[in-house]
Formats: C-alpha cells, structure tokens, sequence
C-alpha cells in the first residue's frame, strides 16, 4: 500500500535550512558572541545571516526562521519595531511576547503571580515627582535597553537629589515611564545572576549562568554607544534562584513552549534571596561565551525548530 503525504505535513515537518539572525546597523556582522553560533549551525547544514531589521532591502520571507539576537536600537523606535515584528513570520520569540516584554511594566504582571521582585515606583508622564523615601536609589525608563537612560543617585547629597530630579523630569517630560527602584548593595559583591534558558526536545530548559558585575556607580552621564559594558563571568546556579526563575517563566502569558530562549535576571535582596530585576525575552545577550555548549545548545534549539514538537 502507498502511504502518501500532505503538503501541510511536509510543511510541518521541514528542517530548518536558512536563518535570519536579527540584529541593528550599529553592528551589522552580529555581536562577537552571537557570531558564535554560526560554526554550530553550519555544521547543522543552516545557513545564518545576519540582517538588520530596519533594512527596507531584507526579504524576510525567505527566511524559514527569523531570530532575534541584537536589534539594540529599538528602544527609541519601540513602536515601529514592534509594528515590524508583528509583521514577520516564524519570529523568535513571538511578536505577541515581544511586544509585552519591551515594556517593563510587564513587571506589575510578574509580581501579581507572585514572583519576587524589586520594590518599584512607577512615575507616569505629567507627574508632579517621586514621593518615596529611600536614599539609594535607580532610575531607569519602562522602555530601554542596554542601561541607557539609568542611574543611580544617593538622595542624602543635596547635589545628587537634584540630578535625580533633573534625570525623572527628562524621562517623563519626554512622555516616558521611569522607574524607580532602592539599589541594593548585594550587587557590589554577588553581582547580578543571569540565567539563561534555551528550547530542548521537552520544552524550555536551563542551560547555563553567568555572573553580571554592577553597571549603575552614579548619576546618569549619557552611555557612548547601544549599551553599557558588562563584566561577564561563568557561575552555577543556585536551586532558589532556579526556582525564582521557574516561577517567573511560569508567568508568561501564552506560556513557555512557544519561546527558544529567555534570560531572567536575579540579584539577592536583603535577606539574600533572588529577586527578579528583569525578565529578557526579546534581544538579551544569552552570554554563550561562558559556557561551552552553549552555543551548540542553541544551534540545535534553531536547527529543530520547525518540527512538530517545536512549535
């Protein structure tokens, strides 16, 4: 007997061939650590491009997957990005995740469900000024990236808590949401933990970590170039901040299985358990340098991801 099939089961069953990895023209080659990634998926028979996603020449249609790695210019045109990402097929991560994740306000949402996250204020465009009362503080806007527009302001010199008013003013004269979180010192010596999940054959799964070292030493000056420098290194995972990071994807809206990446980043609060500072889904550096399956890892969640139990 002849066993025939579909057009739309070949379809859902097509390898991954040609790649699209996204990224700005600020760095049109890809960042040094998503360049990473291109033996692995070669040696997977895809070809990976880089392509710059305000590009008006890119066919994106003639990618099987279009995946989101460094479109850091996004912040200042976050509407026409996520009008873009709305607009292309087979996106990783989703548009409808995108469009949540680049705004952290998705922060109320977390802490709704219960994740533990940093105390924060939220100062709305037309507000008169920030009536908290702590002394060491953040500011930074809900629509940002790389730390640009973030600073840090010690509110008991007279200097200091003119600059943080100087600083939400800018932000909120401009029509944006700051926000304005205590800075906790835990970062001086643990730094932020970076966990970084990646898609496997049963779904989202941690892969590896990597220790962030403190960004924030004073007033905002201004940042020469798309993000801040990070001091980046290996380290392991505790078991509470895993599960700070479970319960935290667990809060998705749509959930985890349609993601092929996300970072959460933790630091310790007071009492030394990890508390969320952000949830990155759309563009975050997945740091495959510190770990060395990393970007092999990886290259396989996008080498597989057009066949049925990955979509």
């Amino acid at each position: 007997m002849t066993t025939t099939t579909s057009t739309h089961e070949q379809a859902a069953t097509r390898e991954i061939s040609r790649v699209a990895l996204v990224t700005c023209d600020q760095i049109p080659d890809l960042d040094d650590d998503d360049r990473l990634l291109l033996a692995p998926l070669a040696a997977r028979a895809v070809r990976a491009e880089p392509a710059v996603w305000d590009d008006p020449d890119v066919d994106w249609a003639a990618y099987d997957l279009v995946v989101l790695r460094s479109p850091w210019d996004y912040a200042p045109r976050r509407a026409e990005f996520i009008t873009w990402t709305a607009a292309r097929a087979n996106l990783a991560n989703p548009a409808d995740v995108i469009a949540w994740n680049t705004d952290k306000r998705y922060l109320r949402d977390l802490a709704a469900a219960g994740v533990p996250g940093i105390p924060t204020d939220w100062v709305e465009p037309g507000a008169d000024a920030w009536a908290g009362t702590a002394t060491d503080v953040i500011v930074k806007p809900a629509i940002g990236a790389g730390s640009v527009d973030a600073g840090r302001y010690r509110l008991d010199d007279p200097a200091q808590r003119q600059a943080f008013a100087a600083h939400l003013a800018r932000l909120t004269g401009a029509g944006r949401t700051a926000m304005v979180q205590p800075y906790l010192s835990a970062v001086d010596t643990a730094g932020e933990t970076a966990l970084v999940f990646l898609r496997g054959p049963d779904g989202l799964r941690f892969s590896h970590a990597a220790t962030k070292g403190a960004l924030l030493a004073g007033p905002d000056e201004g940042v020469d170039g798309l993000y801040r420098e990070e001091t980046i290194t290996p380290r392991q995972a505790t078991a509470a901040e895993l599960a700070v990071a479970q319960r935290a994807l667990s809060a998705i809206p749509g959930g985890v299985d349609r993601l092929l990446y996300a970072r959460v980043d933790l630091i310790p609060g007071d009492d030394g358990s990890p508390l969320l500072i952000e949830l990155e889904l759309t563009e975050p550096s997945l740091f495959l340098g510190t770990d060395g399956g990393a970007a092999d890892r990886l290259a396989e969640a996008i080498a597989t991801a057009g066949r049925p139990e990955h979509r």
